[in-house]
């Protein structure tokens, strides 16, 4: 936190190494999204719009075309055709294996491009957002990257090792900054942000390693 050097690690090969798979990586953030995705429009039928029950007027006689409802498309009021429904599912399934597959590809990359962080341990009495914003400025200099508290960018997702709630609330008002428990990592929150800072590397290698083997 301080933005020392404490130790090293090699970063292992099956979880840093792999080829990017731009394909695969599209394909399933693209399907994380659909799934998050809230139908919310919805679209009356001439049936369920309230009224329209009489005869406008008789079928003969007036001069005017005739009409059986005044809730037909046609009329104003009326209902809509073809309009959104909220029945509709843009779920789509996504395979464990090209999940997996995609996150290893996006870690792979962001090791490439040298975007990654590494952190023996975030350890906050109480939540304190001033001591966050400094760790952030340490690394930063330590680490000898841009700084990862950049305001008005995605600048770093702190993958936390577990769940610590003082971490998650010091960081939790700084902006361009979110946390996440490693065990949850996905491609699309990967790919959000400039910078991944992993904490408790040797512990966070196990649980990626595990992921990827179920």
């Amino acid at each position: 936190m301080e933005g020392k050097k404490v130790g090293s690690i090699a970063l292992p090969e099956a979880l840093f190494g792999q080829p990017l798979r731009s394909d695969l990586v599209h394909q399933v953030t693209t399907a994380m999204q659909a799934n998050l995705r809230q139908n919310r429009a919805h679209t009356k039928n001439r049936a369920e719009v309230a009224g329209g029950g009489k005869k406008p007027w008789k079928q003969k006689g007036t001069g005017q075309a005739r009409h059986g409802s005044s809730r037909s498309p046609l009329w104003r009021h009326g209902g809509v055709t073809f309009g959104p429904r909220s029945e509709r599912d843009y779920s789509e399934k996504i395979n464990k294996k090209m999940r997996s597959g995609a996150l290893l590809s996006v870690l792979s990359r962001k090791a490439k491009d040298g975007e990654i962080v590494l952190v023996d341990a975030f350890t906050f009495s109480a939540p304190k957002t001033k001591e966050a914003l400094d760790a952030l400025v340490a690394l930063s200099k330590g680490a000898k990257v841009k700084l990862l508290s950049a305001k008005g960018s995605n600048s770093a997702l702190v993958a936390l090792a577990s769940y610590n709630p003082n971490a998650i609330k010091s960081f939790n008002n700084l902006q361009g900054v979110e946390t996440e428990e490693l065990r949850n990592l996905n491609p699309v929150e990967v790919l959000t942000h400039t910078y991944l800072i992993i904490e408790k590397p040797e512990e966070a290698f196990a649980t990626l390693a595990a992921r990827i083997t179920k």
